[in-house]
């Protein structure tokens, strides 16, 4: 067992933290006369490291899950998703959505196809929150930073979320607020298969793709993970968001909301946060209405159905959301 469990403690703080990394990013700072001691030089040592680690470990996930993607193009998606019904199709649609590394955003058009394959609208918002909201990338992302039971917890709590919000969505009769689009055609469901190597030169395309538009996120996260980490006092930070504060959870559900990030964006400022004390339930709160209710996407959102429909889809979210972080900082203590 205690071989088991030094074997694993090597794997989350070697390989995905890469506390080797911070070791030599550090050593090599020094060595160009910084003094990593200082709040300057701290906060460029978790700047560089923090940067390297998230691309880096960014561009392997997404490669491999871009290839298993390739074995499932979205019409044959659609096609397999319109054999069930239900609380099964919807717990397929968010397990959909951790396949998928897509923000918010770019969620979308993924939404709109499935409303016009006619899909459930509960299926199709099911996908919509647990596209951004939880994937496979976060999933290791978040345990290099937070180990394994939180990063399990997370994963776990946003397809709860996706599917309770996608059925509760579904069960409201809600279809006639959603607005009709016209396709230019429709995709071949049963296309030719893909050759090996045509699915590794997609997946290596996904990857510049994918990396090309989330690394301003990340640079801004690391860079707002480096300011509170190395310059925000901790008392002051435990004040606002702190667990003496009852309302910390609302308050960081309503900052991050505005925010529009990937989720690979807000794991550097969570790292930050954790660090200054912030209870587990705030920091996952902020997280989640960061990636799953970004202004920008309820605008693209607001543009697909109609504002009722774009009102109860925000409303049930966020109160997921709220509950989630209440339940994590009164029994998160568990998971530490």
């Amino acid at each position: 067992m205690e071989s088991l469990r030094a074997a694993w403690d090597f794997f989350q703080n070697q390989v995905l933290g890469m506390h080797w990394l911070n070791t030599l990013v550090g050593r090599i700072l020094t060595s160009l006369g910084v003094d990593t001691g200082t709040r300057l030089g701290g906060s460029a040592q978790f700047f560089v490291y923090d940067t390297i680690k998230i691309l880096v470990l960014l561009s392997v996930l997404i490669y491999g899950i871009s290839y298993i993607q390739s074995f499932f193009p979205p019409e044959r998606t659609k096609k397999i998703l319109g054999r069930f019904h239900g609380l099964t199709a919807n717990t397929l649609s968010a397990l959909l959505g951790t396949v998928t590394p897509f923000c918010s955003c770019s969620s979308i058009p993924l939404f709109i196809g499935f409303t016009n394959a006619g899909l459930p609208l509960g299926v199709t918002f099911s996908f919509l929150i647990s596209s951004p909201l939880v994937d496979l990338g976060s999933l290791i992302l978040l345990m290099s930073v937070f180990g394994a039971k939180i990063a399990v917890a997370y994963v776990s709590v946003g397809l709860v979320l996706a599917v309770a919000g996608g059925t509760i969505l579904g069960r409201l009769g809600l279809e006639e607020y959603v607005q009709k689009f016209k396709t230019a055609g429709s995709v071949d469901i049963e296309s030719p298969d893909l050759t090996r190597e045509e699915r590794l030169q997609y997946s290596l395309e996904q990857v510049r793709e994918t990396v090309g538009r989330v690394y301003p996120y990340v640079l801004v996260g690391v860079g707002i993970g480096a300011l509170i980490h190395n310059w925000i006092p901790a008392g002051w930070i435990q004040t606002v968001l702190g667990a003496r504060n009852p309302f910390s959870v609302v308050l960081a559900t309503v900052i991050g909301v505005p925010m529009y990030a990937d989720i690979f964006g807000t794991i550097p400022v969570a790292e930050a946060l954790y660090a200054k004390g912030v209870g587990l339930g705030t920091i996952l709160s902020f997280m989640m209405a960061v990636t799953a209710l970004s202004l920008p996407s309820i605008v693209m959102l607001g543009k697909v159905v109609k504002p009722k429909l774009l009102g109860i889809f925000v409303g049930i979210v966020t109160f997921g959301i709220i509950v989630i972080g209440y339940l994590f900082n009164a029994f998160g203590f568990v998971l530490a």
